[in-house]
């Protein structure tokens, strides 16, 4: 892929200016090699190396680990992209539990409320892939608590998951019920 990438695609400034540009070269590097997992990481890592702990640089790992579909590293930055969502929101606390709708208009179109649902049902999702699901429900939860109108589809991952485990007791049942017959006429 790489060969396929211009030096102009290369040098765009995407990401609004406040990422040094090396760091978005890399971000961009590492899209393009995105099959190569070994390139792409390499790229991520010197993108934390010249910006550490921007957001921007989180948010490529996330998406990187996520569209790879390895959970856990995208958790992990998921949870850092709550944390860059709660300084945009003024939260001068860690957790995320903290936040009401009094924290700021979750119903409106500003950036740092939305970044901050967008996150929070990412850990929700993952936690809930990760088969962590009581977290992922308090995280979705919170969600649908801030966003009633249900725009981040908090409320319809809820649902798949309580369709997901309603089946798994179903099915853990019939097991049950067909070893117990298999002892019966025994």
């Amino acid at each position: 892929m790489l060969d396929e990438v211009d030096e102009e695609w290369l040098a765009r400034r995407y990401y609004g200016g406040d990422l040094p540009p090396e760091a978005e070269r890399c971000l961009h590097l590492a899209a393009a090699s995105h099959a190569d997992t070994p390139v792409a990481l390499a790229h991520l890592a010197r993108a934390a190396e010249i910006a550490p702990g921007h957001r921007l640089v989180d948010l490529g790992h996330y998406k990187f680990h996520f569209y790879k579909a390895d959970l856990e590293p995208a958790l992990v930055y998921g949870e850092r992209m709550i944390g860059h969502a709660m300084a945009a929101l003024g939260v001068n606390h860690a957790d995320w539990r903290a936040v009401t709708p009094a924290t700021a208009d979750f119903r409106g179109h500003e950036p740092a409320p939305r970044l901050f649902l967008f996150a929070l049902v990412a850990v929700g999702y993952l936690l809930l892939r990760c088969g962590r699901l009581a977290a992922g429900r308090e995280a979705l939860g919170t969600v649908c608590t801030l966003d009633p109108e249900d725009r981040f589809g908090a409320a319809r991952l809820i649902a798949v998951a309580d369709r997901h485990e309603a089946d798994m007791l179903e099915e853990a049942s019939a097991e049950a019920s067909a070893g117990a017959s298999m002892e019966a006429g025994a």
